[in-house]
């Protein structure tokens, strides 16, 4: 199946095949390296913005093909305009921009259209991706040659504007992770599964159809209580809950007395039925709450998993220092954040939000395991385990994938097309920029020491995660 802006169809092999050559309108070139038309002409733009060849093929309004006819994947251009998104915001803005208005699809393997080693690269280091210079008159004399010049095309109405309020204060940072998790409850347990859990799990055995994505986030939820050393009446802060789901499983398997905190409304609202349904009402609390706000310590335990990527590294310290200050002498934090590989420059007042900022994450930030570490250890933490699970996060972000081209007619129906097709982008880039190693996720487990010093952790690893 492709996956278009009126959905998927089909497209000969697949969903991993595009069509070939002789099932190219008339006029396309047969990928015989001679002009044709409009793709021609483009594809000399899009190496130009890439910084080198694509090895992929290019249809055009006109029905011209430019490209190796055996590529994996197929650029389609429906109209001129999809160029002039490029004009006008020359590099992956543009490019995305293009594709959520439905003037620019992906026909065949999403993932090979997308793993450009080279851009994955620029773009993971913050380095430029487009049009620069001369490259740019050139681009606009193709642009003329073939009907694009124009105004600004409409920018899609997912796109977040720059959002109020000062950066991570509390209604900004409402208002962020609103535009990000309340799309809707019925398109997340699509996406996600029946687990309902955002963010990595953990795959104890290969993806197969006895071990599937609910079996590896059900592995990760364990893990975490493991870690932590839930039991019976241990009270545990679950920091940005989610839906509920990891404070279910620390009530039902470890006998945990569990706070979750969120400050997503749809996420309180459904993890609320959910605690009703498993009639865990003495045993769970899900408050809608900032976490700058909970002031009901000491907690014996204090979970944060994909929650301090919204902190923001100017906010870090502080949030490690709020947690300290509601755990128990003795007490565990683990903290499951995705990181940068490699430190990354600092931004700039010329730096620009791109596609993630702008569509997916607004005001999020993705650190350095470095900088975690640092904030823990000057809040008063002691840092005993740090585990990272980079290939568990590919394979999760490919099942995730999976699920949404499985549904995506479903899809449809709880979210607007444009919606869709910045979702299955994201999880795409995001699993081959895992893959490529640009981006890691780390388990992190620190302690408030005890008295003289005890961290209550078991003398080796062997004991404590069996």
């Amino acid at each position: 199946m492709t996956y278009r802006a009126g959905g998927p169809v089909p497209a000969g092999g697949g969903a991993r095949s595009v069509r070939s050559a002789s099932s190219s309108p008339t006029g396309a070139s047969g990928g015989t390296g001679r002009r044709a038309g409009a793709a021609e002409q483009v594809m000399s733009v899009l190496r130009a913005a890439v910084g080198g060849p694509l090895p992929l093929r290019i249809r055009c309004w006109d029905g011209s093909t430019a490209g190796p006819a055996d590529a994996p994947a197929t650029v389609v251009l429906h109209r001129p305009r999809a160029l002039r998104h490029l004009l006008w915001a020359p590099g992956e803005l543009g490019l995305v921009r293009a594709y959520v208005r439905g003037d620019l699809d992906l026909d065949g393997d999403l993932f090979a259209a997308l793993d450009l080693p080279d851009v994955i690269e620029r773009v993971a280091h913050h380095q430029p991706v487009g049009l620069a210079g001369r490259q740019r008159w050139q681009a606009v004399a193709t642009a003329a040659r073939l009907g694009a010049l124009g105004p600004p095309p409409r920018r899609p109405v997912e796109e977040l504007r720059r959002p109020k309020g000062g950066l991570h204060s509390r209604a900004r940072d409402a208002a962020s992770v609103s535009h990000h998790y309340d799309v809707g409850n019925d398109f997340y347990r699509l996406v996600l599964g029946p687990s309902l859990v955002y963010s990595c799990a953990y795959w104890t055995q290969a993806p197969s159809p006895s071990y599937r994505l609910e079996d590896a986030q059900r592995d990760k939820l364990d893990l975490v209580c493991t870690k932590l050393g839930l039991g019976p009446g241990v009270r545990l802060l679950d920091v940005g809950c989610g839906w509920g789901s990891l404070a279910l499983r620390a009530a039902t398997r470890h006998g945990a007395r569990v706070v979750g905190i969120t400050v997503s409304r749809e996420q309180a609202e459904l993890a609320r039925r959910r605690v009703e349904q498993e009639g865990l009402g003495g045993s769970v609390e899900i408050r809608l709450q900032d976490y700058r706000d909970v002031d009901d310590g000491p907690y014996q335990a204090i979970s944060s998993v994909g929650m301090s990527e919204h902190v923001g590294g100017d906010q870090l310290r502080a949030y490690a220092r709020a947690l300290l200050d509601l755990l128990a002498p003795g007490g565990r934090l683990l903290n499951h954040a995705i990181a940068s590989v490699r430190s990354l420059p600092a931004p700039t007042s010329k730096d620009r939000p791109g596609f993630i900022d702008r569509y997916v994450f607004p005001d999020g930030q993705v650190l350095p395991l470095s900088a975690t570490l640092d904030a823990l250890e000057h809040a008063g933490f002691e840092v005993r385990d740090v585990e990272a699970l980079r290939e568990h996060y590919g394979l999760t972000l490919r099942a995730w994938v999976d699920n949404l081209r499985e549904h995506w007619d479903e899809a449809l129906t709880h979210v607007p097309v444009a919606r869709a097709r910045i979702w299955l982008l994201y999880l795409a880039a995001c699993a081959l920029a895992f893959e490529h190693g640009n981006l890691t996720v780390h388990q992190v487990v620190a302690v408030r020491q005890g008295d003289r010093a005890g961290s209550g952790l078991p003398r080796t690893r062997r004991e404590w995660i069996p």
